[in-house]
């Protein structure tokens, strides 16, 4: 995701990879071996219910036939956040995306092969159902919580790493990152060059959440970044940066930023918000803190 790197408020750092992205955990003393078992164990919990990679997935199970399962513990809050952002971006923002991306050639085996695009179903809350400790589909299709999963699961990691250590921490994952403590400095990557920085936002106590269409990118001009309604990358928009309390909500603005609605949610939210589009322009929310190395084509737009 586009940052140009954190400045580190403690002495240890602990570097792994997961979910398909490299992750850095900072702390004051190390983490000790139990508390990394909790890190690893919530990460493993959240992959096997969501990760559309893996063929023993809820979702995956899901996928080959629909039907119901036990839902995962966070289902509702995250499916309730997806239907905000799909009523704010007037559908463009759909967890049934994944058989577009599939169809795109993002598949489980990362073939990146692209087939014609399909848009996802465009009826998804009522194929999608969850309460009830239920997560249920009336037909077969592919969830994908990438619009909004990793900040999720950054929160949940930073809970359980805040628990074991009491002190000034960063949890942070490919980019979507949560600061619990000492401010810290995070430099906003341009999207088109990553040896630059766009600016320099200052985030305490808060997550700074990031996207962008150069990464997840394949041939033909490809990336992970749909529009549901039609299945096809989009277009306007090459980045975006969005601060939040919770990655969750950060993740979440930071997709609905690529969209008509994205701004007037991330208001609703109270959340600050940068964006860059894929000519160049810069734009921000109205009392936005960043520190910008560059003049804004509208404010608040």
């Amino acid at each position: 995701m586009p940052r140009a790197g954190t400045t580190p408020p403690a002495e240890a750092s602990w570097r792994f990879d997961a979910i398909g992205t490299p992750w850095e955990i900072v702390t004051p003393e190390p983490l000790g071996d139990d508390s990394r078992r909790a890190v690893t164990v919530v990460i493993e919990a959240f992959d096997a219910a969501w990760s559309r990679f893996r063929p023993d997935s809820v979702v995956t199970a899901l996928a080959r036939t629909g039907g119901r399962a036990p839902a995962p513990a966070d289902a509702e809050e995250m499916l309730d956040a997806f239907a905000a952002l799909s009523t704010a971006t007037q559908g463009a923002v759909n967890p049934l995306i994944g058989g577009s991306l599939e169809r795109l050639g993002y598949d489980a085996s990362y073939s990146f092969t692209p087939h014609d695009p399909v848009a996802a179903p465009p009826d998804w809350t009522a194929a999608l159902t969850w309460g009830g400790g239920v997560l249920a589909l009336d037909r077969p299709a592919t969830i994908d919580v990438g619009a909004l999963g990793k900040g999720r699961l950054v929160d949940l990691v930073a809970a359980v790493v805040a628990g074991a250590t009491g002190g000034d921490i960063v949890v942070d994952a490919g980019g979507d990152l949560a600061v619990r403590g000492s401010s810290q400095r995070i430099g906003l990557e341009h999207p088109f060059d990553p040896g630059r920085a766009i600016g320099v936002w200052e985030v305490t106590d808060a997550a700074l959440c990031a996207s962008a269409v150069n990464r997840r990118t394949w041939g033909g001009g490809l990336h992970h970044v749909l529009d549901a309604r039609t299945g096809l990358p989009v277009r306007t928009i090459a980045a975006t940066w969005a601060v939040a309390p919770t990655a969750m909500i950060a993740d979440a603005t930071a997709t609905a930023l690529f969209f008509d609605g994205g701004p007037r949610l991330a208001f609703e939210w109270g959340v600050e918000w940068v964006r860059m589009t894929t000519d160049g322009r810069v734009d921000w929310s109205p009392g936005c803190r960043a520190d910008l190395f560059t003049g804004p084509a509208s404010v608040g737009r």
